[in-house]
């Protein structure tokens, strides 16, 4: 009784933090999401605007550069916080949140839930900071925070309560996180409904042209979750390497900044405006019509350009992106509908890239229906088995190993360096 009565007053403690944080972040994050609303809106009004990108960028670097957050690592400083005990910022909330605003407005290629998840995480690291909690309460309500945001963001609330609880340490779940992240992340989208950012229909993209399981739709379905698997590895490296170059190329953040936002200009003025942005419509386009074949290559190259030369934004949108134009394309190819091909291709590059399995198929669920569940595990199960263990996050930890049963204990940063299993 004693144990019962305890767990009792722990399950009160984290309903409340987890509302509290559900209700603040949530609220936070619809005015950020409100606000890239906006400022696409306007960009797409007034295309011109494209061509400040490069000014823009100035911003961006001054504001890091100023207030001492020049070193940014972006969402790896949260997982390290969860990780490692590190503090995050509740400034580097506010810039991450200012920055993605601005470039959106002027044309930057690049998401906003990686924004989100650096913002909640802040939000929830500020909060155990003044409630005076100890590390592993800390680590529990910034995870809280985590949800919260992309919950409010994104509107996918079950995938939000499992996303920073899988995707810290692959091959764990650190459960004592879940009730307060199911509180904060439904509370969160409930907020986001009542703001306006959000609707409670959970079914944006429904898909129900879904061909017989049980038939030759099954062998194809394997095909374009290798197909995830090999664009996901492209995209992870792919980033990886501006990341790693671009600074050795052009030390000057602020030259650099600039010479990224012309690239990414120019290119939007030779190629058209499909790349830049969320591309929202080329996502829809997508379940429609077969997708053009470089399509998704031309997401990776403007994404990459964006920010790896200092722009700010996330990069799960944009795999959104590359793994719809992908599936429409090759659905083509394979004589498949093409809105369940962009269906399973966002899910299965969005696995690829996180190494999170369990969420992408909440994300299918909630964006997609349960009417292709079997095709959504099919291709996800494949495409995390295949893809390396690369992510978008270096700061990932892969504990046990895609395809034994065997501790690995794995950086994902690690991933990218030839010669990494013969060092474990």
């Amino acid at each position: 009784m004693k144990r019962l009565g305890k767990d009792v007053l722990s399950l009160l403690k984290w309903s409340v933090l987890g509302i509290a944080v559900g209700t603040i972040v949530g609220a936070v994050t619809s005015g950020f999401g409100i606000g890239i609303h906006y400022a696409t809106s306007f960009r797409e009004g007034h295309t011109w605007i494209i061509w400040l990108l490069p000014l823009a960028g100035l911003l961006i670097v001054f504001m890091y550069q100023k207030t001492g957050h020049g070193n940014d690592r972006g969402t790896n400083s949260v997982i390290e916080a969860i990780r490692e005990g590190k503090k995050v910022s509740i400034v580097q909330g506010l810039l991450v949140m200012v920055s993605t605003v601005l470039t959106h407005l002027f044309g930057g290629s690049t998401g906003r839930e990686g924004a989100a998840l650096q913002l909640g995480g802040s939000i929830g690291s500020f909060a155990a900071r003044g409630l005076g909690l100890n590390q592993s309460n800390t680590n529990i309500i910034v995870m809280a925070g985590m949800s919260a945001a992309f919950s409010a963001l994104f509107g996918t609330p079950l995938a939000a309560v499992f996303l920073p609880m899988e995707f810290v340490s692959v091959g764990v779940m650190y459960y004592a996180a879940l009730v307060p992240c199911i509180f904060s992340s439904f509370v969160a989208h409930a907020a986001a409904v009542w703001l306006g950012a959000q609707t409670n229909h959970l079914v944006p993209y429904a898909v129900e042209n879904v061909p017989e399981l049980y038939s030759w739709a099954f062998p194809k379905t394997i095909l374009l979750g290798i197909a995830c698997a090999l664009a996901g590895i492209l995209f992870c490296w792919a980033i990886h390497l501006t990341h790693e170059y671009f600074p050795r190329w052009i030390p000057n953040p602020y030259v650099r900044v600039m010479a990224g936002g012309l690239a990414v200009a120019v290119l939007a003025f030779l190629l058209g405006h499909d790349y830049i942005g969320l591309g929202s419509g080329v996502i829809k386009a997508a379940f429609a019509a077969p997708a053009v074949p470089w399509a998704f290559l031309l997401k990776i190259l403007f994404t990459c350009l964006t920010l790896s030369s200092g722009f700010k934004g996330g990069e799960i949108v944009p795999s959104f992106f590359v793994g719809a134009t992908l599936g429409s394309f090759l659905g083509g190819l394979l004589g498949l509908p093409p809105n369940i091909c962009a269906a399973c291709g966002m899910c299965g590059v969005f696995c690829a890239v996180t190494n999170s399995p369990v969420t992408s198929l909440f994300i299918a669920f909630e964006l997609f229906g349960f009417t292709g569940m079997g095709y959504f595990a099919i291709v996800i199960g494949t495409s995390y088995m295949l893809s390396d263990y690369v992510s978008f996050f270096s700061a990932q930890k892969i504990l046990y190993s895609k395809t034994e049963t065997k501790y690995i204990n794995l950086i994902s940063e690690e991933s990218f360096h030839p010669g990494w299993e013969k060092k474990k």
